[in-house]
């Protein structure tokens, strides 16, 4: 038995390691570790300003010496609005950093770091990628303060000789059995610590049963996720079927599009048996 970097469980308990913090860290922005010299952990929680607020809730969030922060986000499953998301995480991070009275001038970079299990961008064969604000017709770096690194396991290219240190990380963090960490653990110190790091917390009982509960959660809510979708196609052939003289059914097949685009399956069965709330949900896109 080895736990899988993948699952967030085993990823978070990686990444209390001051060490793999910090050899991630500087695999990421592409700087010696040496200079990497503070790692501190922070709340995961992105409090409420007002009640109308959403929380948000980060997987790991670190803060540098010089008060610079990093979001790191594991994601094995598709999410439709990963990027919406993402950038609602590092907006509430950014913007946390500054309370009234203080000047603009003390804000500090804010980097949101998405780890997919799976393709997000789907024209293209890139694992890597590094997001800022650019001119769009020059290029040019506007600022530096927010940024995103998407990278993307499922896209590794073959081996090669001599890859940057973050491929290497990539390739650690979407390992699939205990053969392909002790072969990478052979070839890198650092991923020789990471290896022996995660060899005894897959060795823990005490931790093993907690990752075998958020592996069950996760393949729970997928099959939850899946019998909705069925269960909201079905709903929607009926609201089809019964709705379409008096609403039309262009505005009803449309609804189901919005509502399936927004991972709202379970808004669509609803409809389908409430009228007054199928009414509420057209109005709400303007339907």
């Amino acid at each position: 038995f080895i736990m899988l970097p993948t699952v967030d469980f085993c990823f978070k308990e990686l990444m209390q390691n001051d060490n793999i913090r910090k050899n991630i860290i500087a695999a990421l922005l592409n700087v010696p570790s040496s200079e990497v010299e503070n790692t501190e952990l922070m709340p995961t929680i992105l409090r409420k300003e007002s009640k109308d607020d959403k929380y948000g809730i980060l997987d790991v969030r670190v803060k540098l010496k010089d008060g610079e922060q990093i979001d790191f986000e594991m994601q094995v499953e598709a999410f439709d609005c990963w990027a919406n998301r993402s950038v609602y995480y590092l907006s509430k991070m950014y913007a946390g950093e500054i309370k009234e009275g203080e000047g603009y001038d003390c804000l500090k970079k804010c980097i949101h770091v998405s780890i997919l299990a799976y393709d997000h961008f789907q024209d293209d064969k890139e694992c890597y990628r590094r997001i800022a604000f650019c001119d769009t017709k020059t290029g040019k770096e506007y600022t530096d303060l927010m940024e995103m690194h998407i990278l993307e396991l499922s896209k590794l290219p073959p081996e090669e000789k001599n890859e940057t240190s973050l491929l290497q990380w990539m390739r650690f963090l979407g390992g699939k059995t205990r053969k392909d960490f002790e072969e990478m653990a052979k070839k890198n110190s650092e991923l020789e610590e990471a290896y022996d790091v995660l060899d005894k917390l897959s060795a823990d009982e005490k931790k093993r049963l907690e990752y075998e509960t958020r592996q069950r959660a996760i393949r729970d809510y997928n099959i939850g996720m899946l019998t909705a979708e069925r269960r909201g196609i079905e709903a929607g052939r009926k609201i089809g079927r019964e709705e379409g003289e008096t609403l039309g059914v262009s505005r009803i097949n449309q609804l189901i599009l919005e509502l399936s685009k927004h991972g709202r399956a379970d808004d669509i069965v609803k409809a389908a048996a409430d009228k007054e709330y199928q009414e509420k949900l057209l109005k709400e896109f303007d339907l």
